[in-house]
Parts: C-alpha cells; structure tokens; sequence
C-alpha cells in the first residue's frame, strides 16, 4: 500500500505544481468595466466636466492607454470580444442581444487551468453560459436599465478575493452606470449652463439637462472605483494584483453607442501593477479588447495558445519594454436588433480612422435612442428636441443629418480631429491613407469570414441565437 501510493504519489503531484505553479508568481486581476462611458468625457482623456478623483488617482498609479479601442460599440459584443480574446465574427456575438458560439472559451476556461478563481459581479449580459463559466458573485447591480440602481455592497467582493491565500483570482466588477437611465449621483453639482458640450453634441436646453444627469453618474460611478480599489488595498493584496479600468463603449448620445465612430469604439484603458508597471505614464500603443485575454494568460505565466485568438499579449507594453503594439485595430456594427439594418466596418491605426457603411442609401435609425419605453415615456427625450431645433440651427441640422445619413466611406484624422467632424474620405491629399486602410479592412473581413450586409439581417441573429452561426471564422 506504502508502494502505491508513493506512486500516485509521484504521478499526480507534479501535475497539480504544473495547473497551479507558485502563488506567488502570478497576480491577481482586478478588470473593473464602466457600462456606456465615452472615453474622451473623463478627465483623464481630456473631458473637462466631470469630476473623477479615484480613476484620476488611479491614471497617477498606472499607465494609461490613450489608443484602446473595441470591436463593438454595444455592450454584448464588446464584453464577448473582452473576455474570448477574440472578435465578434470568431466568437460569434455580432449583434447585441445576441450569443456567442456554444463552444466558445473566456476566461474563466485560459485562466481556471492556470490556478486562478474567475469570477464576475455587477452586469454579466455574455451568453451563453457554458461559454462564460464565471462564478458569480454577489453585491452588484446585474441589471443596467434598473431605476435607480441597487445599492452596492462590498462585502462579496472582499470575500472571493480573500477566500484563498494560495490561489491567485480574477475578479470582473461590471458596474452598470453610467448606462441609461440616468439617476444615480448627484445631477446638481453639474448645473446645465456651465456644462462644455463637445462639438458631435447638439447644444439645446434638454440635452443640457440630460448630459447633466449623464455626468452625476459618471462621478457616482467613479465612487464605485474607489470603493472597488479601497476595499482591494483592505485585503493586503493590492500590490499583488493588476487592476485594469476601463469604460467600455460610448455613451448613449448620438455618435457614441451603436456607432463605428471613434466615441463610440475608443475606450479608456488604465492598468495598475506595483512594480510593474510604470506609475504616472501613458502609452500610444493601439490595443483591442481581444488582447486581453493573452495578456493575462502570458501575467499568469503561460504560453499563449497558438491558434484561437485573435489578439496578441501587450505586456512588454504594460511593463515598458515596448512603445507599440498592434498597427491596426478593427470595428463593426450590426443594427439588427437595435433597428432595420444597417451594417458599418471600420479600421484605425491609431490616427486615422476609415469607416465604411455598407447600405449608405438607407437611414440609420436606433430604436432606442430614439423611441420611447413601453410606459410611452421617450427613452432619450434630448433626441425630439434636436429634430425641433434642426430646421432653424443649421450645425443641430448637420449633427440629425450625420447621424441619420451617412455616405459609403468616411476618413477622418481623429488624431486631429477627435470628435471626427471632417470626413477627408475623396480628398486626393489623404488617397494613400484611405486605400490602405480600406485594403486591410477588406483582408480583415475575409479572413474573419464576415459576408458584410449577409450578416445584418434578422435570419443571421436569430440563427445565432439557436448556435448556428451562419458566417465567421471558427
């Protein structure tokens, strides 16, 4: 018996040192999402309302990526892509309200063989479940169209990051502001008169309001941050753990959410690593939501797989060994279910931007922005007042107009001109950028299996929706 087992002895044990390597190795991961919170509206990338002190803090203790950007300005999509390393077409959550393929793997399958706890609390919106196996936890709001949203309460999150001194531990904090509707924080402390609209922003008295509401609850979510991060150094293990912030997709203002422009793809993206990382820095390197999966698999000290991603490890970015990254980052939008059809890709190099809209003849329109609730309230009730006022204010006019109309290319040098309010696409001085940038756009969708138009149609989504993907690349 003695002899057997120390056989088993000698067979198992290393097995278990391989799965779960040194503790000590390998940080924990603290990714804390805001929902719908225009990068370029918090101070740290230039926004000159509202007030942030614990996510400016956290800028002070990291690095800051000034080109992050996201396949998918909705909240499904883009949360798929963050946590499969891969892009909408490969895992197969191309519309919001839709699913990813059944055999899809996220964190929770790169990160659990490693050692690591994977769990979500707040907002989860990812499917199907098998696809994302993350343990939940407690103490969030799950539901980001709540009014007002639930109190918080820190006391599970505290938990599942002490629960084993031994095992590292990712934990995603998915808050649900500042997500519509817009109640939470204080909206005094932003009186309508003083607010500096940006210039894709029509200025009228209603959205001045709306905005108002929109930045009390970009402050109360910065609030969340710091708790998050407080309750974080509670535990004694904040040295030991790379915390990544980050925005997520645009606001839900026209030209943001559900839009393949810079507001709505650009995100923020601060990572915190003692020791690590540089504190007080900012880097240009251009990242996508799919390179964070082989990031942390490449923190936790693995190799990362050779095939089944679509991003690439940025850590020598992280620990700055490296000035650049990737050359391109890519976008799409699919309208359906959001509204009638309407399909848009992108491509940006970090400077320039290059946006096709594949059914230019058509007008956009998103039924939430611009409808109403099922109580007949308006959803966004700053929308009518920018169609009321477009017949005597011709820039309100050029702002409807670009919304519901667009052409079939756009260009802009968002490096320039960040809000994208100039489309160079035609001008002979920028032709080279444009067909280059419209050349790799064409090998990205090819090599992504994506059929265009083909996939924005009410028989691609609901096929998805059963796990038969019609098109993408496997």
């Amino acid at each position: 018996m003695r002899s057997l087992c120390l056989l088993l002895a000698t067979l198992i044990l290393p097995g278990l040192c391989l799965s779960t390597g040194n503790a000590a190795e390998r940080p924990n991961v603290l990714i804390i999402m805001a929902d719908d919170c225009t990068y370029n509206d918090l101070p740290a990338y230039g926004g000159q309302n509202a007030r942030t002190p614990n996510i400016d803090q956290l800028v002070r203790q990291g690095l800051t990526f000034n080109r992050a950007y996201l396949g998918e300005a909705m909240c499904q999509p883009c949360r798929a892509e963050l946590y499969t390393g891969q892009y909408a077409m490969r895992n197969g959550c191309a519309w919001n309200h839709s699913a990813s393929r059944p055999t899809t793997k996220s964190l929770p399958h790169h990160l659990g063989p490693l050692g690591y706890r994977v769990g979500i609390a707040g907002k989860v919106h990812v499917k199907p479940a098998k696809a994302f196996p993350f343990e939940k936890v407690q103490g969030f709001d799950q539901n980001c169209v709540r009014n007002p949203t639930q109190p918080h309460d820190l006391e599970a999150i505290r938990t599942f990051m002490q629960k084993d001194p031994q095992q590292p531990f990712c934990l995603v904090v998915a808050l649900v502001e500042p997500h519509v509707p817009w109640v939470m924080g204080d909206a005094s402390q932003y009186p309508p008169a003083k607010i500096k609209l940006p210039p894709n922003i029509a200025d009228t008295p209603r959205t001045r309001q709306d905005f108002g509401r929109y930045l009390a609850e970009i402050t109360y979510m910065d609030g969340q941050v710091g708790e998050i991060l407080q309750a974080l150094e509670e535990t004694g293990k904040a040295d030991e753990t790379l915390v990544l912030f980050t925005s997520e997709q645009g606001s839900q203002f026209p030209g943001c959410k559900w839009t393949n422009w810079d507001t709505g793809l650009h995100t923020a993206l601060i990572a915190r690593w003692p020791g690590h990382v540089p504190a007080g820095e900012r880097t240009d390197a251009v990242v996508q939501y799919a390179d964070v999966v082989p990031t942390l698999i490449e923190v936790a000290g693995a190799d990362v797989p050779d095939e089944g991603l679509d991003g690439r490890s940025f850590l020598t970015v992280l620990t700055g060994e490296a000035e650049g990254h990737r050359e391109y980052a890519y976008g799409m939008h699919n309208n359906i279910p959001e509204g009638p059809a309407y399909p848009i890709r992108t491509i940006t190099d970090g400077r320039y931007r290059y946006i096709r809209n594949l059914m230019p003849n058509e007008i956009y329109i998103e039924k939430h922005l611009m409808g109403m609730r099922g109580d007949g309230s308006l959803n966004n009730p700053y929308w009518s007042t920018w169609v009321r006022d477009s017949w005597e204010n011709p820039h309100i006019y050029m702002l409807v107009k670009r919304y519901m109309s667009r052409p079939a290319e756009q260009l802009y040098l968002t490096a320039d001109d960040p809000y994208e309010m100039t489309n160079l696409a035609g001008d002979p001085a920028h032709a080279e950028v444009q067909a280059r940038l419209s050349a790799e756009l064409d090998r990205w969708m090819k090599e992504q299996g994506d059929p265009g138009a083909a996939q924005d149609t009410q028989e691609a989504i609901q096929a998805a929706r059963q796990g038969r993907h019609l098109y993408g690349r496997e």
